[in-house]
This record gives structure tokens, C-alpha cells and sequence, in this order.
């Protein structure tokens, strides 16, 4: 073998060794891509939705005017959409249980 076949060679070796490591590094790349997709969806997943608290509940009524009272606010803000008819029904039984 002369000085042309040992560079020759030499170049499919280094090839080789080139191809190789391109391989390994294109599937290494992929494994951490595929950890940090899962990681990030597990992120998604404990992250609590962002809802707005309950409005305040009002306070106890007085006497029989200041229920009446009480109770047509409540309706004005189930009427107004600030309150869902689940809230209205359940403040309403609060006033009422008083």
C-alpha cells in the first residue's frame, strides 16, 4: 500500500469517526428536546387556572327591611352578570339561614 491508499484510508476513517459522531450528537439533541417537551407540559399541567376570586359576601342583615334589601342587591348582580345563578342561590340561602 502505498502513500495514496493510507490517505485514503485515513479519509473513510475520518469520515466514519465524523459520520459517528454527528449520529450521537443529532440523538442526544433529540433526547433532551423530547425531556425539556416533557417537562414543559408537565409545567402545564400543575399550573393552576388563573380565575377571579368570588366577589365578598355581604354582610348579615338586621331585621326583615335590610334582608329584602339584601336579597334584591343579590338579584341586581345576578341580573348584571357579576353573579352566576350557583352564587346567587347560595348567598341567597345564606342571607335566608341568618
Amino acid at each position: 500500500m502505498g502513500l495514496i491508499g493510507g490517505m485514503a484510508r485515513t479519509a473513510v476513517v475520518a469520515g466514519t469517526a465524523t459520520a459517528v459522531s454527528n449520529r450521537v450528537s443529532r440523538r442526544q439533541a433529540g433526547r433532551w428536546q423530547a425531556q425539556a417537551d416533557a417537562e414543559a407540559y408537565q409545567q402545564q399541567q400543575y399550573q393552576q387556572p388563573a380565575y377571579a376570586p368570588p366577589p365578598p359576601a355581604p354582610p348579615a342583615p338586621s331585621s326583615s327591611d335590610d334582608l329584602i334589601g339584601q336579597l334584591q342587591k343579590l338579584g341586581a348582580l345576578r341580573d348584571q352578570g357579576v353573579l352566576t345563578d350557583a352564587e346567587f342561590q347560595a348567598q341567597k340561602a345564606r342571607l335566608l339561614s341568618a
